[in-house]
């Protein structure tokens, strides 16, 4: 296809509010293929591309800062889904997706290929001189199998990662992208694509790099691999209704790919899905930071339980719900805890959880791994600081969190109850679980609802290709990794960075098959 630029005094009119070839002037910079994102999808994009094509021109562009990429593929648990079973795994996703169902040629074509990513993944970890392990890599579980009843015993090989713990994943595939030496522009977020108005076609974008804004000619394809919008708080109130959310994960993650792919033609799925795919967890967040820590459901101590903002318990806050994400069943159905709904919450805990470990978790969370800003081992600075408060009886800690002393000491001497009686009727929790809050003083920490990713974004295939409002597929155009998704409802750990994986390796030889585009410059 030939496409010729616009005048110049038109391109100088309208270079700031129009992303077509008119607002194009000249090109900063001519590459085959952009891939917009430097995570997991971004990097295993690149990894392919140049295995594919060794000589083609590849440019991988980072909103964050250096030291701040990798998105949340760096700080995530790490998990990677194996299975050696296409069928059994296609039918587990299926009734995962029951609820908003996803395509048989969809499922096929995905679990096609997640039977087939193993050795990839064992390569890409001897090529950086990494471990691929079998297992979780901080606990002694061999798989997670979150949803046994729809056949995840079948589903699931195993659980892999590759070490170290924190971000071995990550590390790995960075490793790999510069042994190729493939130039990555940091501080570079993408700004918008330019495309034809008429057919869609996209033929680059505008980058913003070294605080200049940068045309950039992709004559194969455009790949975004930007990330969700779980670090926009009012996407999160508009878009999937959270209103007091804090991300886990990378605060990069703003919704940019959502309003460039809408401004683009595309279709979306998946925004807001029947439950929020990657849960509703426990999260600590420092008033000063931009994410939170999670919760550490490792802690030995189990003297504590989860009050509302009525200072009443309002579900089963210490069964192992990480295995679910963060999903309990509830009329028949896996939903989100109600963390969101509850807030605020406190746990409320007493001087023998406060001395057994720290309260937050720092094997995975943007908090602990990136900005790891250090937090006291027996909990006591936090307490010194304010943020955990403190009290000699629960009349005074009730009146320090805002809640009504009478209903709170009620609630406390009904769970210390169920704790002698070692049954929770209200609730459910397990009877191991089930310690006292009895030896003061106590103590109340904030507790926020927090959010590991967003899957919503354009519709599309697992090749990444975009669909646009009439099901056709947008040239040029390919989305991969969390923004995009075809995570539907319920998610099974190890899924987000296969995914990932999968599809930023096969929209990167998807996009160089393609032909060049050929633009002609018009005349002054």
């Amino acid at each position: 296809m030939t496409i010729k630029l616009g005048s110049t005094k038109t391109n100088l009119m309208r270079r700031y509010d129009m992303a077509s070839l008119k607002s194009v002037t000249r090109w900063d910079e001519t590459v085959d293929v952009l891939i917009c994102g430097y995570g997991c999808a971004g990097a295993s994009a690149a990894i392919e591309a140049y295995d594919v094509e060794p000589d083609a021109r590849i440019l991988v562009i980072e909103k964050a800062p250096e030291q701040f990429a990798g998105g949340n593929c760096r700080v995530s648990g790490q998990s990677l889904l194996i299975s050696k079973n296409k069928e059994a795994l296609k039918d587990y996703q299926r009734k995962m997706s029951e609820a908003n169902p996803v395509t048989e040629e969809f499922l096929d074509e995905w679990a096609d290929k997640m039977v087939n990513l193993e050795p990839w993944i064992q390569k890409i970890a001897q090529d950086a001189g990494a471990e691929f392990l079998r297992g979780t890599g901080f606990t002694e579980r061999d798989a997670v199998l979150e949803f046994p009843e729809f056949g995840a015993r079948d589903a699931v090989a195993y659980t892999s990662t590759i070490l170290p713990i924190p971000s071995g994943v990550w590390l790995a595939l960075k490793s790999n992208v510069e042994k190729r030496n493939i130039p990555v522009w940091f501080d570079a977020p993408l700004v918008d694509l330019i495309q034809d108005p008429d057919t869609l076609e996209v033929f680059g974008a505008w980058v913003t790099h070294d605080g200049t804004r940068k045309a950039v000619r992709a004559e194969r394809a455009v790949i975004m691999a930007v990330g969700g919008y779980e670090s926009d708080k009012q996407m999160q109130r508009d878009y999937y209704g959270l209103s007091n959310v804090t991300p886990l994960g990378t605060p990069y993650n703003q919704g940019d790919g959502i309003r460039i792919l809408q401004k683009a033609g595309a279709e979306m799925w998946h925004l807001r899905n029947q439950g929020q795919s990657g849960g509703i967890w426990p999260g600590v967040h420092l008033p000063h930071q931009e994410t939170a820590y999670l919760r550490n459901f490792m802690l030995p101590a189990f003297s504590w339980f989860d009050i509302d903002n009525t200072g009443r318990r309002f579900y089963n806050e210490a069964n192992e719900l990480q295995l679910t994400h963060y999903k309990e069943k509830k009329h028949g159905r896996w939903v989100d805890v109600p963390l969101n709904e509850a807030y605020p919450v406190y746990m409320i805990f007493d001087e023998t959880t406060r001395q057994a470990g720290k309260l937050v978790l720092e094997v995975m969370t943007w908090s602990a791994v990136v900005t790891a800003e250090p937090w006291s081992e027996d909990n006591s600075a936090e307490v010194d600081s304010g943020f955990i408060k403190r009290a000699d009886d629960f009349a005074s800690l009730a009146q320090q969190i805002g809640v009504d002393p009478s209903v709170f000491e009620q609630e406390v001497e009904h769970y210390n109850a169920s704790c002698a009686a070692g049954q929770d009727e209200v609730h459910g929790r397990s009877a191991d679980t089930l310690l006292p809050v009895a030896n003061g003083p106590f103590y109340a920490l904030p507790i926020t609802p927090a959010i590991v990713c967003t899957g919503g974004g354009a519709k599309r295939d697992m090749e990444g290709h975009v669909f646009d409002h009439q099901a056709n597929v947008i040239p040029r155009l390919f989305e991969v990794g969390e923004l995009g998704s075809f995570i539907s409802d319920l998610y099974q750990n190890g899924s987000y960075l296969t995914e990932a994986m999968i599809t930023g390796r096969g929209a990167a030889r998807s996009a160089l098959a393609l032909e060049p585009a050929t633009l002609l410059e018009a005349a002054e």
